[in-house]
């Protein structure tokens, strides 16, 4: 049908920089294309990979169900073992937000999960993070002031007996 055009390996600054112009329009697909094509040019650029993994996170709150598992695919090719945990927590976080905002049975208790899951990535971020870099600590924050803020708690742990003939 159609084949994509490659961009020059020049064009990789200012297609970076349109790719975050997009995610702060709200528009993580156009940031998510821009991000696969520099991918394609450069398959080890950092920027584009990180940019690539909060486009997928972003896409979320819209209902993108498979952006969390696409982001999760990324995270192993993030080279720096702090952004890797970091950028997990978001994900994790991402989801959590993600989950509450759609409602339905059992959402608050999976949205805690999650928050949990973020706060475990966030805490492993923290005990390697650069020095005078404290924002793993600040969305560890966040995560316990969502958590508390809407009473979320986690999955009772109920005693379950099979029914027997």
């Amino acid at each position: 049908m159609f084949d994509l055009k490659p961009i020059s390996k020049e064009a990789i600054p200012q297609a970076l920089e349109k790719a975050q112009h997009y995610r702060l329009l709200n528009d993580p697909l156009a940031a998510e294309s821009i991000c696969l094509d520099v991918l394609d040019v450069d398959s080890e650029n950092q920027t584009a990979l990180i940019t690539l993994i909060l486009a997928l996170a972003d896409r979320l709150a819209g209902g993108y169900i498979l952006g969390a598992a696409r982001a999760r695919d990324l995270l192993p090719r993030v080279k720096d073992n702090y952004q890797r945990a970091y950028y997990c927590g978001i994900i994790c976080e991402r989801q959590a937000y993600a989950v509450l905002h759609q409602g339905g049975p059992g959402s608050r208790v999976d949205a805690y999960e999650w928050l949990r899951d973020a706060m475990e990535c966030y805490q492993e971020a923290e005990t390697i993070r650069p020095h005078g870099n404290d924002d793993s600590i600040l969305r560890w924050n966040t995560c316990v002031r969502i958590i508390k803020n809407n009473n979320l708690e986690p999955r009772s742990v109920e005693s379950f007996e099979p029914y027997l003939e």
